[in-house]
């Protein structure tokens, strides 16, 4: 298995690093090839992705990805790098799945998104002089369709794993945005009509967030656009912990990318305290994508021992290093 590896910017370095070494540690054939992506490479070489780093990851079989840092105003000529990657390699569904913290409300759902177009399909202008900004938000029959099926298919293997029946929730806006909301519904029901074994619910978005945020355990996997999949499945992962233990898939047809949902927290870059549960999940998601279904198994129980037990880092009321927090779960594996 060929893994390309962008490590990115402020603490991406550091995480992927530990996420690294447990991967070499449960599958130690795997072939590592490290590549550049993020502000940094975008101020040295002009660009945020660079063409080899995109043809490194066409050949590889998956994709470790790190954190970027972005601007928080417009950069001529940079692009998000994981969005690019994204929309490159078609990686349209965004896999968030949420566990509740050991001890704590039984929470167990995901989070399925998709990941290349809606508002986040880059059709922005200005017009009036600069006065008027208007963006396009884009939904297509073809997207919707496989987003739905992926879900659907999720919710039914979920279902066969925990012995009781699949729920998939979708969500939308179709009330007021009747034609591309009202689109993306129309498809998703005429999906889930091939799926009578799963129990099927709508629910408009900001009831969805409200019930997430109150009551996460009555739901199973929720199917969404791409701007409200990237708001709910923040508000879910509260439930696992935070953003600093939330970890997600983006899968294609023919490969997949894996990365910690945190940003690159420049405020704690280099200093050795970054959490890395997040990137280290992502293994555990890799190796679970890719067949290796007993190690998967054995680093998910050392991370929920982890989680439970301790190291802790700061962001977890801890002292604990981010190095301490990986020999921890290196040594339980």
């Amino acid at each position: 298995m060929q893994i390309c590896v962008i490590p990115g910017d402020g603490i991406g370095p550091e995480v992927l690093g530990a996420a690294v070494r447990v991967l070499q540690t449960l599958v130690p054939e795997v072939v590592l090839h490290e590549a550049d992506a993020g502000w940094a490479t975008f101020e040295q070489q002009g660009t945020a992705l660079p063409a080899a780093t995109l043809a490194a990851a066409r050949v590889a079989d998956a994709i470790l990805f790190g954190a970027v840092a972005s601007p928080s105003h417009s950069v001529t000529g940079y692009r998000s790098p994981i969005v690019q990657l994204r929309r490159e390699l078609d990686l349209y569904a965004n896999i968030r799945p949420v566990v509740g913290l050991p001890g704590r409300m039984p929470v167990d759902l995901v989070v399925v998104r998709e990941n290349t177009e809606g508002l986040y399909a880059g059709r922005e202008r200005l017009e009036d002089a600069g006065a008027t900004a208007i963006a396009e938000r884009v939904v297509t029959r073809r997207a919707s369709q496989r987003i739905v099926q992926i879900a659907c298919e999720l919710a039914r293997q979920r279902a066969s794993e925990r012995g009781r029946p699949g729920r998939v929730t979708i969500v939308h806006k179709a009330n007021v945005l009747r034609v591309s909301d009202g689109l993306f519904r129309e498809t998703a029901l005429e999906v889930t009509r091939a799926f009578p074994d799963l129990m099927i619910e709508e629910q408009l978005v900001d009831v969805a967030a409200m019930r997430l945020a109150q009551s996460p355990e009555r739901f199973d996997v929720v199917v969404t656009t791409n701007l409200f999949g990237d708001i709910l499945s923040d508000v879910a992962c509260i439930h696992g912990g935070g953003l600093g233990l939330a970890a997600s898939s983006n899968l294609g047809d023919r490969q997949a990318l894996f990365e910690p949902v945190h940003g690159a927290a420049p405020d704690i870059a280099g200093q050795g305290i970054a959490n890395p549960l997040a990137a280290i999940t992502c293994v555990a998601l890799l190796l679970t994508r890719y067949g290796y279904l007993k190690q998967a198994a054995r680093l998910e129980a050392a991370i929920r021992h982890v989680q439970h037990d301790g190291p802790h880092t700061p962001d977890l009321g801890g002292t604990a290093r981010t190095a301490l927090v990986t020999e921890a779960v290196i040594g339980l594996l």
